[in-house]
């Protein structure tokens, strides 16, 4: 059976109070610009606390105990510079906790065998131990894990951009990680042989499923597309778009592609500016990807008004379904009717594909959406953060979700707290669920993720080759490959990096 995200997870842990400094602030009266700054700080101090700073490792979450997730650690790496440019951090810490990670992931050991290593032919499992990088359990090596983490290595290649040998080193070593993996491989052995498969296992070979449709993994296509070393073939964005048609919902101005949990819309666009650039379907369309993201904002909202299912909580500013976890795999009382209930899950509005609606939000969804939809999101981040008298918000700003429809105290939960009158909140939060917060408000204020990823060379290259054309891509520069600005021995950089690890 093949390890999903939470079914490692142990007993529950106990809920997380607001601190005291924050239960003596006046927080109602926050501006906008202060209610943003105060949710950005206490998200980054979750990445910058919970890391592991030996490594750079990021945890799936907290406090639960949990193993690496290579995707939090790309959410992770995306952080750091939001942290400098914030004043949180020097960008020497920057450089050094991310020079850090870029090491440790270049002399980490790949191979075929089912232990002993991070990953294979390029690609790293889904999750790896926090000390030592090595798989955890039996973890995926996947395709799409593996390209969130390497959007954020290609957003350090492009932000620490300095001439000096350490930012230098930053954009060598992240080259070198790019290149490495082997797209041509995983497409080859897929289904069709055209698509690029979600993912190998050493004890049963490949993933059956391609990434294809709209769904969450657009991105990976870009980066296999776009590599110098082993790009993908011709015909693997259309094997990605063939099964559009199925996705459209909506007529006229809220004609949209969907993907009913929400992350599909948040993830890949906090890396990837869509603002004015089109394939060959949005070109028909009339509008780009960013506007989709837009009307799919509103769907949410929309769904959330409309509460076709009647649960408790949901409000024109109280919504947003997406992956995240839930109070159990449980059958509870709800309003006179044994109810069934779920942990972690892909939630989302029906009628969707993959509709998932049990009740449960998750912050992420709406306030990462900002923007998109800042008109309605940042209301939605306001009442959020004052739902329930901020039950919702602790240490580290949202608490992963919450079901307000849940209330029953008499059965035994994965995690979270219920109660009777006010429903279940979580008692973690999840990296994947953090990092589009605040990559996303960044984005909003000053566009730091946009403005840098847009001169990654593989990232440009792999959106010309899918077809993309218009606005800032038309201007960007056509390179072939990252260049150093001084030439410097990477074999000399690799043995530092290694004796480096191993000091550690």
């Amino acid at each position: 059976m093949t390890l999903t995200r939470r079914t490692f997870l142990g007993a529950a842990a106990a809920g997380i109070a607001c601190s005291s400094i924050l239960a003596k602030l006046d927080t109602a009266r926050f501006s906008d610009s202060q209610l943003l700054t105060d949710i950005e700080q206490h998200t980054f101090k979750f990445f910058w606390e919970r890391v592991n700073h030996r490594n750079g490792l990021m945890p799936d979450g907290w406090p639960t105990p949990s193993p690496c997730s290579i995707t939090a650690t790309g959410f992770a790496l995306t952080a750091w510079p939001i942290g400098v440019e914030r004043g949180w951090i020097t960008r020497n810490q920057a450089r050094d906790i991310t020079l850090r990670t870029l090491r440790f992931f270049d002399q980490l050991p790949q191979g075929e065998q089912r232990s002993g290593t991070a990953g294979y032919r390029g690609f790293y499992y889904h999750f790896i131990d926090m000390e030592t990088g090595l798989r955890f359990r039996n973890a995926e090596l996947s395709t799409a894990d593996t390209s969130w983490l390497q959007l954020g290595m290609a957003f350090a290649q492009s932000w620490f951009n300095q001439e000096d040998d350490s930012e230098q080193e930053i954009g060598a070593l992240a080259q070198r990680l790019l290149d490495r993996t082997e797209w041509d491989w995983m497409q080859a052995n897929s289904t069709g042989g055209k698509g690029i498969s979600m993912g190998w296992h050493p004890e049963s070979g490949f993933i059956e499923r391609n990434w294809a449709g709209y769904i969450e993994g657009m991105a990976l296509y870009f980066l296999a597309l776009g590599s110098r070393s082993h790009p993908a073939r011709d015909g693997a964005y259309e094997a990605w778009t063939a099964p559009y048609p199925k996705y459209w919902r909506g007529e006229g101005a809220n004609r949209y592609l969907s993907f009913a949990p929400h992350f599909g819309h948040q993830w890949g666009p906090m890396w990837v500016d869509y603002r004015g650039i089109y394939d060959v379907t949005m070109r028909a369309a009339g509008f780009d990807y960013f506007e989709n993201c837009r009307r799919a904002t509103y769907a949410q909202r929309n769904y959330a008004i409309a509460n076709p299912m009647g649960w408790d909580g949901y409000s024109k500013d109280i919504w947003g379904m997406t992956a995240c976890d839930g109070p159990g795999d449980l059958v509870v009382n709800f309003k006179g009717k044994p109810t069934q209930f779920y942990g972690y899950r892909a939630y989302g509005p029906t009628g969707m594909p993959d509709e998932e609606d049990h009740g449960t939000l998750a912050p992420t969804a709406a306030v990462a959406s900002i923007s998109f939809a800042p008109e309605i999101c940042i209301p939605a981040a306001r009442a959020l953060r004052h739902f329930q008298g901020g039950r919702l918000y602790g240490t580290y700003g949202f608490l992963d979700s919450f079901n307000p429809s849940f209330r029953d105290t008499h059965v035994r939960l994965e995690k979270g707290s219920v109660d009777s009158r006010l429903g279940w909140v979580d008692s973690d939060y999840l990296s994947v669920d953090q990092g589009p917060i605040l990559g996303m408000i960044a984005n909003y204020k000053t566009g730091i993720v946009w403005n840098t990823t847009r001169k990654v060379p593989n990232l440009v290259r792999g959106l010309k080759r899918a077809g993309f054309t218009g606005g800032w891509l038309n201007r960007a520069e056509d390179s072939t490959e990252w260049k150093p600005r001084e030439a410097r021995s990477l074999a000399a950089n690799s043995r530092h990096s290694n004796a480096t690890a191993r000091n550690t």
